[in-house]
């Protein structure tokens, strides 16, 4: 029986594995995905309208189909909008102690803005975490990498 030779390119246990298909820094890819645009290239736009993702990007034609972004971008937009505006309910009733109906007018529009303006930015920093960790099919050798809708047969009737 021969030993295993630690050294050689094929023992990858304690290390980590080297990645096919080049590096996909994080910092970049979130704040690319954040702005909207294709994490690949920079220079694509990630969404077809205000939340409909692109099956991939018109400018370096990566593919976006198989994100799993559906229900953590919503909690995460509750949990930041949570974390901005309980605390600003709170301050200004304990230094000014306003009406009822000035919450309603000044905070019920405050949260809309502030959840509607967050959840494209959410969403688009969840698909591109995914596209950097090669998760959920964004990997050229993954098993669960699915092919685009566009190229799938259609039933015919």
């Amino acid at each position: 029986m021969s030993a295993i030779d630690p050294t050689g390119p094929s023992y990858a246990y304690g290390k980590v594995a080297p990645v096919p298909g080049g590096e996909r820094p994080l910092g970049r890819a979130l704040t690319r995905g954040a702005l909207g645009r294709c994490p690949q290239c920079g220079t694509g736009r990630m969404f077809s309208a205000y939340l409909k993702v692109r099956d991939a990007c018109p400018v370096c034609d990566e593919e976006f189909h198989h994100h799993r972004a559906d229900d953590a971008p919503p909690y995460a937009v509750i949990f930041v909008v949570g974390h901005i505006v309980v605390p600003l309910l709170v301050l200004v009733e304990e230094v000014f102690r306003p009406e009822v109906w000035v919450h309603l007018v000044t905070f019920l529009p405050l949260t809309l803005v502030l959840s509607l303006a967050l959840l494209p930015v959410l969403k688009g920093a969840l698909i591109a975490l995914q596209w950097s960790r090669r998760m959920h099919g964004f990997d050229p050798n993954s098993p669960e990498r699915e092919p685009r809708p566009s190229a799938l047969p259609t039933a015919t009737q």
